[in-house]
């Protein structure tokens, strides 16, 4: 079992990365830098993560011939296709949590700080929950 995985979040404080609906309803996270992180987290490194969970989030809403390719088969299957095979949107989610368990490892858990995959939020907020309360350094 991964270590991650054994850390609890219920009873941190957390800071909460609001979705950006400045351009539509997408999934999209706001790269405003919470104050709340300040000493805790190089700005830079924050906005490297919202940035390609971002990045991610456009390239599974992109509409292209895969997307169609999948919609065809699963009509034709009467959706049991959906059973066998994970969509793109899925592999996509797959791909954000994989970043986010590599960023938290690296990144943000030395620093005292997790965060939480937005898919175990409904998709509405990214979540950072600071471990340790050290205050801004």
């Amino acid at each position: 079992m991964d270590e991650l995985s054994r850390i609890s979040t219920a009873h941190c404080s957390k800071i909460f990365v609001h979705r950006d609906f400045s351009e539509g309803t997408s999934v999209r996270f706001q790269t405003k830098f919470p104050q709340d992180l300040d000493g805790r987290i190089d700005r830079a490194a924050f906005d490297r993560t919202v940035s390609r969970i971002n990045e991610i989030f456009v390239k599974a809403e992109s509409l292209g011939g895969r997307t169609y390719c999948e919609s065809c088969m699963a009509c034709l299957t009467a959706y049991l296709s959906y059973l066998c095979v994970d969509t793109y949107y899925e592999k996509c989610l797959k791909e954000i949590s994989r970043f986010i368990e590599e960023q938290n490892k690296t990144v943000y858990v030395p620093r005292g700080l997790m965060l939480v995959d937005p898919v175990e939020r409904g998709l509405r907020v990214l979540e950072i929950c600071v471990l340790q309360d050290q205050g801004p350094r």
